[in-house]
């Protein structure tokens, strides 16, 4: 189902897929970003503690978050026309093999301007035991009755 700015209210919440971790999955990650370090690799390796932190285990890229909120953004946004402008996040627990995660968005605020709509999204992964493992704000753009006219000439 497409949404539009207009029917768009505060407090709407936005569902992404599942994702299930697995040691295949994070080997994928490490291709496909080139970022081989041996937290997400080494399990020998991170039987060590790192300051006052011990993984017990590798660990998924936290970057791997940031692609899942994307792909939540994009798919609910791109049917409407609008587009993810900005994404801040942040990691709050490490994703191991076995999880499973989900991001899900909660529209915080809109805006109108003279050549644009806004809205500003709160957004988190969660686990399978409901932990939050990555927070953030994203911010969409939706195209105004103007710019979609213009667009369609």
């Amino acid at each position: 189902m497409s949404t539009s700015f207009e029917n768009l209210t505060v407090g709407d919440m936005i569902d992404g897929p599942k994702f299930d971790v697995s040691r295949e999955s994070i080997r994928l990650f490490c291709d496909g970003s080139l970022d081989y370090n041996p937290l997400h690799l080494d399990d020998d390796y991170m039987k060590n503690s790192f300051g006052k932190t011990n993984f017990g285990g590798i660990i998924m890229h936290g970057m791997n978050n940031f692609g899942l909120i994307t792909r939540m953004l994009t798919d609910w946004a791109y049917p409407a026309g609008a587009i993810q402008r900005r994404l801040e996040t942040r990691w709050l627990k490490p994703v191991k093999p076995g999880d499973t995660i989900q991001p899900l968005g909660v529209v915080k605020s809109k805006q109108s301007t003279q050549k644009s709509n806004w809205v500003l999204i709160d957004v988190l992964v969660r686990n399978q035991t409901g932990e939050h493992v990555a927070a953030g704000e994203a911010m969409v753009e939706f195209p105004t009755s103007g710019s979609i006219a213009a667009r369609a000439g």
